[in-house]
C-alpha cells in the first residue's frame, strides 16, 4: 500500500498549517465568545414546545418494491421546514412532491419503498408509493422542545440495516450524551439505545450487517457498534476511535468529522478540510491518511460506483483557505480532481438514472452554517459540467432511492 507521502507526490503543496492555541484555551475562548465556530449554543431561531407524538398509525406499510415498477429519484430533507422533497432531476419539472414529515428534518434513509426521516419531533416513516407519512414515532430520548438549525435537539444521522428490519437513528439532546437508538420495523417502535459521541451528524450501516457507526462531530470520534448478533443494548459494546488529523481542538475547532462514506473495500472515508481524507477500517480501528488538495472545509461525502469519493467543500474555515468546491478523489491512487462551485453544500449523493448510465454527483445546498442556498447542484465528473436545481426549504440531506409507481 502506498504511503500518504507517495500519494501526495506530484500534486500541489497544501498551505502550511498555522499555529493553534492549546485545546483548553480554545474551549475558554469558545465559552466567552458564544459564537465561536463549533460552540454548542442555541441557534437564533424560534423553538416551540414539542407537540405530543402519537403512536404509529395503522396504515399498512408498502410492499417490497418491484424493480420493474420503480424509478430512480432523489429524496431530500428540507431542514428549514417540515418537508421531505422527492425529485427527478431528469424531468422538466424536477420537484415531484413534498411530504410533511416533522419539523426540522435532518437525515433520510430508504429501503424497499419506505423512507425514514430523522426530525426534531421523532422518526417519520414515509410510504413512497403513496407519498405520505404513515407514522411519527417518539424517540426513547425525546427532546422537550422543537427547534431548528444544527444545534437543535432530536434526530440527526440515520441508516437502515441491509435487511431492512431495523433503522438506526442518532439522537442528540444537549447537554446529555447522544444515543444511537434502534427502531424495529416490524414492532413499529424503538427497542433500545446505546451512548455514542457528541452531536452525531451521520450514521453508517455496514452492507454486510456486521456493524453500525456514528460520526460524532464534537467529540472527534467514530462510535462503532457490533450488530452481527443483533442489537441488545444489554450486551452491546461501543468502540470509539478518535479521528483528529489536525488534533482535537474541542468545540472551538473546525477540523472535525462531519459525514462519512463506505468505500469499495469496506472502510469508512472521512474528509477533513480538503487537506486530508482518513480511511478507517471498522474492524481493526486502523487508519490510512491520504493528503488531498481541495483546500475547502468539507462536510458531506459519497462513494461513486467506480469507487471515486466525492466530497463537498464549503469554503474557508480553520485550516482550509479555499473556496466552495467538490472533490473527486480516487482513494486507490490519491489522484484528485476539484470542481469550483458558487455555493457551499452540506451532503452528497450519487445520481445514476439507469444501471448503464453515467453517474453524476448531487450536492445539497443546505449548509448548516451561514452561506447555505436553496438548491441542489449536479456535477458531471467526465466533463466538469455543473447544473443547479432550485429547491426551497434549505435542502440538507440528499440520497438516491427507488420510487415505486403511484
Amino acid at each position: 500500500m502506498r504511503s500518504s507521502t507517495e500519494r501526495a507526490r506530484g500534486r500541489r503543496r497544501r498551505p502550511a498549517r498555522s499555529a493553534t492555541l492549546p485545546a483548553l484555551a480554545l474551549l475558554l475562548v469558545a465559552a466567552l465568545a458564544g459564537c465561536t465556530p463549533g460552540a454548542l449554543a442555541p441557534m437564533p431561531e424560534p423553538s416551540t414546545t414539542a407537540p405530543a407524538v402519537g403512536e404509529p398509525s395503522a396504515t399498512p406499510t408498502s410492499e417490497p418494491v418491484d424493480a420493474s415498477d420503480a424509478s430512480p429519484a432523489l429524496l431530500v430533507t428540507l431542514a428549514a421546514s417540515d418537508g421531505l422533497a422527492i425529485l427527478d432531476p431528469e424531468a422538466a419539472d424536477a420537484l415531484l412532491d413534498v411530504v410533511e414529515v416533522g419539523q426540522a428534518p435532518w437525515g433520510v434513509a430508504a429501503h424497499d419503498g419506505t423512507a425514514y426521516v430523522s426530525t426534531a419531533e421523532g422518526l417519520a416513516v414515509v410510504d413512497l408509493a403513496t407519498r405520505s407519512r404513515t407514522a411519527l414515532v417518539s424517540y426513547e430520548h425525546q427532546p422537550s422542545e422543537v427547534g431548528f438549525g444544527e444545534y437543535r435537539d432530536g434526530g440527526l444521522g440515520i441508516a437502515v440495516a441491509p435487511d431492512g428490519e431495523h433503522v438506526y437513528v442518532a439522537v442528540h439532546r444537549w447537554p446529555d450524551p447522544a444515543w444511537l437508538e434502534v427502531y424495529d420495523v416490524d414492532e413499529e417502535r424503538f427497542t433500545g439505545s446505546v451512548d455514542v459521541g457528541i452531536r452525531p451528524f451521520d450514521v453508517l450501516a455496514d452492507p454486510a450487517g456486521e456493524w453500525v457507526a456514528t460520526i460524532d462531530h464534537d467529540s472527534y470520534t467514530v462510535s462503532i457498534v457490533d450488530t452481527a448478533s443483533g442489537f441488545d443494548p444489554q450486551d452491546l459494546e461501543v468502540r470509539q476511535v478518535e479521528i483528529a488529523p489536525f488534533g482535537n481542538l474541542g468545540f472551538a475547532g473546525w477540523e472535525k468529522p462531519h459525514y462519512a462514506s463506505i468505500t469499495a473495500d469496506g472502510r469508512m472515508a472521512l474528509p477533513y478540510q480538503g487537506l486530508v481524507t482518513v480511511l478507517l477500517d471498522p474492524a481493526t480501528g486502523e487508519t490510512e491518511r491520504i493528503e488531498t488538495t481541495a483546500n475547502s472545509h468539507q462536510h458531506g461525502i459519497a462513494t461513486a460506483p467506480d469507487g471515486t469519493l466525492v466530497a463537498a467543500g464549503t469554503g474557508p474555515f480553520g485550516t482550509a483557505t479555499g473556496q466552495p468546491n467538490a472533490s473527486f478523489l480516487d482513494p486507490a491512487t490519491g489522484e484528485e480532481e476539484v470542481v469550483a462551485l458558487e455555493h457551499p453544500h452540506e451532503t452528497v449523493a450519487i445520481w445514476q438514472p439507469a444501471d448503464d448510465a453515467a453517474w453524476q454527483a448531487v450536492l445539497a445546498g443546505g449548509f448548516t452554517r451561514d452561506g447555505w442556498w436553496d438548491g441542489l447542484t449536479l456535477i458531471d465528473p467526465a466533463s466538469g459540467a455543473v447544473r443547479e436545481i432550485p429547491l426551497e426549504g434549505r435542502p440538507q440531506h440528499v440520497i438516491a432511492a427507488e420510487l415505486p409507481a403511484r
